[in-house]
């Protein structure tokens, strides 16, 4: 029996499944008769059936309506049996029942629904309506005390009870309900609620008692300041509101929020019209509230000493207030210097020496925790401008110069150094006159921690004392610090050129082409070169030239500077025949310089293309700047044609890739090319026993 229906359902899923196919639109043109949306609507709408309404039932006879009664309740109860969790037609039934006049009922399902959920508020609300609506009110007392005892947290229950009772005039009840709804330490609302009704009825007394125990139940800023505004607006008692804000303060003032308190205090003073008292309780909030709270209480301040204050009194608010905030922010962060600095900057605008002295006392003594010059670059300046305001500003040379002695005593120059810092402590004593004090320094820093600008400034100096042996001096020790630096040996030779001292500039530069070690030996080429012809030394140039070939004989640049030196070293306009003889020897000796120079970037090499391709550019333009003397014929069979290709190259990822770069090819290039075709022809008809003629 089992196998049997195994097989009918093993046949059942081999059988094909036919589905229908999709449905194909044939012919896609547009049809002669469109029909819009407004029409398919229309048409729908009148193809819909009409609404179906039950016919209206005229009951006439009292036993037709008692059966009506027990059909529809019938209906109810068949709903609250399908969903008894639902409150709603609960409440549906209970209202029917209440509209038939038949109370008892109503009051019977009611209680029901109670059994279901008793902790649906709605329900007890509907349920207490329902008998007061009705005159019950004892009915409704009892409905609302049984749900303030079951939901004691439901606020809207107990306004509900405290508004009927209220409504019937049974104040002493209200009040009753109040109380032991407050014994549940309910919402700030709640509490005011209370204060409210109080004050309707006259209460005054009550409801400061309220308000006294609201203050311990909620013991925060804000039900003080309502507490204090209460006095306020009841009494008028000021000493009374006084006394609530200072009993706030005394027991909230580094509470959070406090700034609010402050804030209400001080209005409330200057309301008052104690002005003194108002610009006290600003700066007691002050010296209380953190800065990143003290925001909205600065502001306050501010605008309070504009109403009321001169402008000592304005400009002290606002540097009191920022310096707070500075204050904080060291104080966070002792090492970050870009404070310090506006600090001072503040300080500095206010005036007072002791406090800036003090802040700048504080500043430096916040030593970079690492050795490492990084840590040191904005420390140092304060070092600098505190020796600077002494100085300048309150005119004591004395306290400047150990300002000096002191940054410079406790900088680690065997690690790292500054010449800024060496610089101006030898300029200060140069300004009072100390040349003696101005060279030990210098002379210690050199000893120190050489550097280019302090030998430069020191040099600079002496040069302007007229100290040209000094001069030299500093000049040895600086080749003899730093033999390597092209810069040395070009500043030493166009001093002694500057002093008319040729030979001697002449034979610094010898040394320095001669320095194997060198930084940038072409550039000390060039300034050599510059050398002489600035001193119109021609032939000198020229042999400089060629021993730069020699010693650098691959170097593009030199051969294209070499050039350019043959074509313009008579490059001017004249009509002198002599001269415009001279001019194309000149032309001629730049020719040969490219020549030269082409032998050295052959086509042939790869890696030279692109140099030969810049010689015969310079060249060609060149010959342009000749005018009548040039000859593009020269150059122009040479150019190369600028190909662009494409190599493979390896991406970082390891995948292979292309990469495009332009190629030059040479005319003498394409005739090897050519050459290299018709041999391979010729050897090709050969291996096929083909003659010439045969073609």
């Amino acid at each position: 029996m089992g196998s049997d229906k195994d097989a009918d359902d093993l046949t059942r899923k081999n059988k094909k499944i036919n589905l229908p196919k999709p449905a194909r639109v044939k012919n896609k043109t547009p049809n002669p008769i469109q029909i819009t949306a407004e029409q398919i609507l229309r048409e729908a709408r009148e193809q819909q059936e009409p609404e179906f309404r039950p016919p209206k039932q005229k009951i006439a006879d009292p036993d037709e309506h008692a059966d009506n009664l027990l059909r529809e309740r019938k209906k109810f109860e068949d709903r609250i049996r399908r969903a008894r969790q639902n409150i709603s037609e609960w409440i549906k039934y209970a209202t029917w029942e209440d509209k038939q006049k038949d109370l008892i009922r109503a009051r019977s399902v009611f209680e029901r629904a109670v059994d279901v959920d008793y902790k649906n508020s709605t329900l007890w609300i509907k349920y207490a309506e329902m008998e007061m609506k009705n005159g019950k009110k004892d009915y409704a007392r009892n409905v609302l005390d049984r749900a303030v005892q079951y939901l004691p947290r439901v606020n809207q229950l107990w306004y509900k009870y405290v508004h009927m009772e209220e409504m019937i005039g049974n104040v002493a009840g209200a009040r009753q309900i109040y109380e032991r709804w407050m014994s549940w330490m309910p919402e700030k609302e709640d509490w005011l609620a209370f204060v409210k009704f109080e004050v309707r009825y006259n209460e005054v007394e009550r409801a400061r008692a309220i308000f006294e125990r609201y203050v311990q139940c909620h013991h925060g800023v804000e039900a003080w300041i309502r507490y204090a505004k209460f006095e306020v607006k009841i009494g008028g008692d000021v000493l009374r509101a006084r006394n609530v804000f200072e009993r706030a303060v005394e027991m909230l003032a580094d509470d959070e929020g406090s700034e609010k308190l402050f804030v209400a205090f001080a209005e409330f003073e200057e309301q008052c019209k104690n002005v003194d008292r108002a610009r006290c309780v600003y700066k007691f909030g002050l010296d209380h509230v953190p800065k990143t709270r003290a925001e909205d209480l600065v502001k306050k301040f501010v605008c309070f000493e504009k109403r009321y204050g001169d402008r000592e009194g304005i400009e002290d608010a606002i540097v009191g207030t920022r310096r707070f905030e500075y204050e904080d922010e060291v104080r966070k962060n002792p090492l970050n210097y870009d404070s310090w600095f506006d600090y001072i900057r503040l300080e500095e605008s206010a005036g007072n020496r002791e406090r800036i002295r003090e802040v700048y006392e504080r500043a430096i003594a916040n030593v970079p925790p690492a050795n490492e010059k990084r840590y040191w670059n904005r420390y140092i300046y304060l070092w600098i401008n505190y020796a600077l305001y002494e100085e300048l500003d309150t005119g004591d040379v004395e306290r400047a110069r150990e300002v000096y002695r002191e940054c410079l005593n406790l900088i680690p120059h065997k690690k790292f150094s500054f010449a800024k810092i060496w610089i101006l402590a030898a300029k200060f004593e140069i300004r009072q006159l100390n040349l003696t004090a101005a060279r030990s320094i210098l002379g210690n820093a050199i000893g120190k921690a050489p550097k280019l600008k302090i030998f430069k400034n020191y040099i600079k100096i002496e040069l302007q004392l007229g100290n040209i042996d000094r001069c030299r001096t500093l000049y040895h020790k600086y080749l003899l610090w730093n033999m390597q630096s092209f810069y040395a040996w070009i500043t030493y030779a166009e001093f002694e050129k500057s002093l008319g001292e040729t030979e001697r500039a002449r034979y610094l530069f010898e040394l320095a082409i001669s320095q194997q070690e060198l930084d940038n030996h072409d550039e000390m080429w060039k300034a050599y070169i510059d050398f002489e012809l600035s001193e119109f030394e021609f032939d000198r140039a020229r042999k400089l030239y060629e021993r730069q070939l020699d010693w650098m004989e691959q170097h593009l640049e030199v051969w294209i500077r070499y050039a350019k030196f043959e074509a313009e070293a008579l490059a001017k306009d004249d009509d002198d025949a002599g001269f415009r003889e001279e001019k194309k020897q000149s032309i001629k000796r730049a020719r040969r310089v490219f020549e030269r120079a082409l032998d050295y970037f052959p086509a042939s090499e790869p890696d030279k293309k692109e140099g030969r391709s810049r010689l015969l550019e310079e060249w060609l333009n060149m010959e342009a700047s000749f005018g009548n003397l040039g000859d593009f014929s020269l150059v122009q069979p040479m150019l190369p044609k600028k190909l662009k290709r494409r190599r493979q190259i390896e991406t970082e990822d390891g995948s292979a890739g292309y990469q495009e770069y332009i190629d030059y090819l040479f005319p003498e290039e394409s005739e090897k090319t050519n050459l290299k075709i018709l041999e391979a022809a010729y050897q090709w008809m050969k291996k096929r026993k083909f003659s010439p003629e045969d073609f």
